[in-house]
Parts: structure tokens; sequence; C-alpha cells
């Protein structure tokens, strides 16, 4: 592993696929709400009010998608006999899809039996020229914004927040990742990852949360639940303030194409950072 000083960024993935245990790990003051009523259940004019989902829904839907998703990647993990943390970039791809395919059909059954029957709608997904400001927004929060954060941490708790800690299970997907495989690990950290992360956690959770809570509880709320998921302590400081920049681009925006557009570049960033050390 290459050396990283106090100074060095140490990149992050927010990135949904296997973790090293047997199951796969995914891979948001006061604000006031937006006032209006909401529309007609299957009226197509359903995008920036909040979710109708209930709160039990959301939990429950969650819990029961992460379960199922935890079961299938156990079996496609035991499907390979490499060591913990050293399976096969295949093993990556079909963990992840383990894991999408719960939560991707859950969206859609909700929508059509709790929502208005429009996916994109009830989601919030729409993206509009300004959400080229994403990538930059990517960029700087991985090169500039997760520094920051770690900098003094490893000052105080040098062992604990070592970079190459932090960047450890970054460093493992590229390592692993040979020839084509190498554009499949892109498909699916700098692509997939960022796509359904923002569905679920911004889109179905954050969406859900800000129509039963005050809006800035529910915005930290969701970066927690985001950061918790990943099941990487170290890297939880990081997590938790991307988390909150892609929280708040969905608030500001009441769509999900900004954050969608930060999670892209910041994950690319990250890849490319531990491309070239």
């Amino acid at each position: 592993m290459t050396s990283v000083n106090d100074t060095e960024n140490a990149p992050l993935f927010l990135q949904v696929g296997a973790s090293k245990t047997a199951g796969p790990c995914t891979t948001s003051s006061h604000l006031t709400a937006l006032p209006g009523n909401s529309p007609p259940r299957h009226s197509s004019d359903y995008r920036g009010t909040a979710s109708r989902y209930s709160l039990p829904t959301v939990i429950g839907g969650w819990l029961g998608c992460y379960l199922v998703a935890n079961i299938l990647g156990g079996i496609i993990a035991g499907a390979s006999s490499a060591p913990s943390g050293e399976e096969p970039i295949w093993i990556l791809a079909a963990s992840a899809l383990a894991l999408w395919t719960p939560f991707i059909v859950m969206l859609v059954v909700l929508s059509r039996k709790l929502g208005s029957g429009h996916f994109w709608s009830d989601y919030f997904v729409r993206f509009r020229p300004i959400d080229a400001l994403g990538i930059p927004l990517g960029v700087a929060s991985q090169i500039l914004l997760v520094s920051a954060v770690y900098w003094p941490l490893r000052k105080i708790f040098p062992s604990t927040f070592d970079a190459a800690d932090v960047e450890e299970r970054a460093r493992d997907l590229y390592d692993r990742a040979h020839g084509g495989w190498l554009v499949v690990l892109v498909l699916i950290v700098v692509v997939g990852a960022p796509i359904v992360e923002e569905l679920v956690y911004r889109g179905f959770i954050q969406g859900t949360l800000r129509g039963t809570m005050n809006e800035g509880v529910a915005l930290v709320v969701t970066a927690v639940w985001f950061t918790l998921i990943h099941l990487t302590p170290v890297e939880y400081p990081g997590l938790f303030v991307i988390a909150l920049v892609l929280g708040f681009s969905y608030h500001f925006s009441r769509r999900i194409g900004l954050s969608i557009v930060t999670h892209m570049a910041f994950n690319a960033t990250g890849l490319l950072l531990v491309a070239v050390k």
C-alpha cells in the first residue's frame, strides 16, 4: 500500500456492493418546508412535494429489501472460494445487482400501489442543465471537503484515521479489477450506485421523512442512515459530510438530478485518485 501523509486525499466510494462480510453493504438549522397541498393520487404533477409514503412503510420496506439483499449476497459470496475481501469483480457485480434489485422492485411497487403511479415523479427524478454544477461539486467534495474533515481527525487520532485505512476499500476494489472488469467496476461505482442510492436515500427516504418531520431533521436523519449502512466506521466522517451535500442538493432543488450528478462525480473522482496513486 502506498504511504499517504496527513494532507493527502484518501478517496472514498459511495458504493453499493460486496462488503468484507458475507452479505452486501450499501454500495442526507431549521429549513422551511415549501408550501403547497399534496396532489391527488395518480396525478402526474407530483414533483416538488413530499412523498406520500408513511414512516412505517419506509422503515419496513427498507428493512425487507436489505434482508433479501443480504440473503442473496450471501448466496453469491458462497459461490466464490476466494478469501473475504479478495473476491473477484464478478462477485462485486453480482452482489451489487442482488442489492439493487429488491430496492428497485420495492420502489416500483410502492409507486404503483401507494404513490401517483408515475415512478419518476414519485421519486423526484428530473434533470436540468444546472445539474451540471454537480460535477465540480462532487469533485470538490472528494478532494477538498473529505480532506478537510479528516485532517483534524488524523492529527488527533493518527492510528484510527490513517489515510491508508480510509482508502482501503477503494484501493482493494481497484486492485481487483483488470482488463474489461475495470469497465464493470466503473459502471458499478460511477453509474449504478449513485442512481440507485439517490433513488432510495434521497428520493424515497428523505422525500418521505421531510413530509413527516422538520426538513432539517429529515436531511440529517437520512445522512446518518446513509452513512451507517456503508458499515465502514473509518469512512463515516467523510461519508456523513458528502451525504449532507447530497441531501442539501436534493433539498434545494426538489429533484434528485443534482444529487445523482454530484454522487457520480464524487465516486468518479475517488476512483481516479486511486488509479493515479
